[in-house]
């Protein structure tokens, strides 16, 4: 212990910041009263936008890492940075809404643009293979801000009762505790050796020969030991399984970017830059990747969503337009622009049904893949490869790898997570 605290000591102590200053991407200390200070790519793309001059992309890059730099709040021990994506949500979401419930033809325009302006932003970060809490900022607020449209406009009316407030509020808090569970580490693979640097050759060799072993005696391994598909690793490494055969096979389990064996099923995010052990996708929505460890808490929340978001449209739209079905509601409700209030909370209740609807399209097909025991990557790897077969127009997508019929799949899926999976040999690919 004497060496650490020498050591401590000889260290130059940092001077503490106070609340309001920071270290900047520069390395230098910064304050945030000095946010438009030396902005000087921000002038220049003020001169050229007042010229109307085109600006190159390099000057929109440094223009917005100036910005999400310097985008913070006063915190203890030095300002803290605020993501620049979450702030468009909490800006243009209500001024979405209130303009959309002035007049129906204005509802009717915000609110068909609303699902375009997403799918626009979503590919756009996805081609650039980046972060981005734009979507959980919107998913967040838009629960916080229907539910306080609710008690604001909905409840006051007296239609609402103390119970069915008690049953919407526990929803809310159970989906709130589900998407925590779903954003928690959803499998992601280690290293096991992760001080050395690289693999060589020699080891690659002894990983498809220690594979090699282990499958012999297995259903499905020919005479020479070798095995068309995956096979178990040594418990030291988990579930790993590595190609059996030749070097140049074993290279397509080993990932080059995490330096490591992937197990089966396992596929490497290139956005979070990470191998996700049965990774079924990334979802922006809670912005990480679903995977073995919580796909499970990512159906739960869906489900809970689903169910929370449909009995609150029916307690509102049954407030605001008395004597009529749900469904009639929807679409004819008389008086509903004739004040403020009604208008607001009919606006919301459409949104909130364009919302509840693209998570249903969502639950429909994870429910079908579990179903059928293959994930949404698997999918699209099949869809591309064309050797899936297709069924009720391409929402179902068979692979046949793991499918083992509709009560083992779920079987298998309740499982997840639980304890280490023991596949049988025709399983392992």
């Amino acid at each position: 212990m004497k060496p650490v605290k020498k050591n401590k000591a000889e260290e130059p102590e940092l001077e503490p910041l106070c609340c309001c200053e920071y270290i900047d991407r520069n390395g230098e200390k910064n304050h945030v009263a000095a946010c438009l200070c030396d902005c000087q790519d921000l002038d220049e793309g003020c001169d050229r936008w007042m010229t109307c001059k085109s600006m190159q992309p390099e000057t929109c890059e440094r223009i917005m890492d100036t910005i999400s730099d310097r985008l913070r709040i006063p915190w203890l021990r030095g300002a803290k940075k605020v993501n620049i994506s979450i702030v468009p949500p909490l800006i243009l979401l209500p001024v979405f809404l209130r303009v959309a419930s002035w007049h129906f033809l204005l509802g009717g325009l915000v609110l068909s643009s609303l699902p375009g302006l997403l799918l626009w932003y979503y590919y756009l970060t996805h081609r650039r293979k980046g972060h981005t809490l734009f979507f959980l900022s919107l998913g967040l607020f838009s629960l916080g801000y229907m539910y306080y449209v609710f008690l604001q406009e909905v409840v006051p009316r007296g239609r609402v009762g103390p119970t069915q407030l008690a049953l919407l509020t526990c929803g809310l808090f159970l989906i709130l505790l589900a998407l925590y569970r779903a954003k928690k580490n959803p499998g992601y693979l280690r290293n096991p050796a992760s001080k050395d640097k690289s693999v060589s050759s020699s080891q690659v060799e002894g990983l498809s020969r220690d594979g090699l072993e282990k499958t012999r005696g297995l259903p499905g391994a020919g005479s020479s030991g070798s095995l068309s598909n995956r096979t178990p690793k040594d418990d030291l490494k988990g579930s790993c399984r590595v190609l059996a055969g030749s070097p140049a096979k074993a290279k397509e389990d080993w990932c080059a970017k995490c330096e490591l064996v992937r197990p089966a099923r396992a596929w490497h995010c290139r956005l979070c830059g990470v191998c996700v052990r049965r990774m079924d996708h990334h979802c922006v929505w809670i912005n990480s990747c679903v995977g073995e460890s919580n796909h499970q808490a990512f159906i739960l929340a869906l489900s809970i969503f689903l169910l929370t978001s449909v009995y609150g449209i029916t307690l509102t739209l049954d407030t605001i337009c008395r004597d009529r079905s749900v469904f009639t509601a929807l679409f004819y409700c008389p008086g509903v622009y004739a004040d403020y209030s009604s208008a607001l909370s009919f606006t919301c209740v459409w949104y909130s049904v364009i919302i509840t609807a693209g998570m249903a399209y969502i639950f429909l097909i994870q429910l079908i893949n579990i179903s059928y025991n293959v994930t949404e990557r698997e999918v699209q790897q099949a869809l591309r490869q064309k050797t899936g077969r297709r069924l009720l127009c391409g929402l179902i997508v068979d692979t046949g790898q793991y499918n083992r019929g509709f009560l083992r799949n779920w079987h298998q899926f309740s499982t997840l997570g639980t304890a280490p999976c023991h596949h049988p040999a025709e399983d392992i690919v």
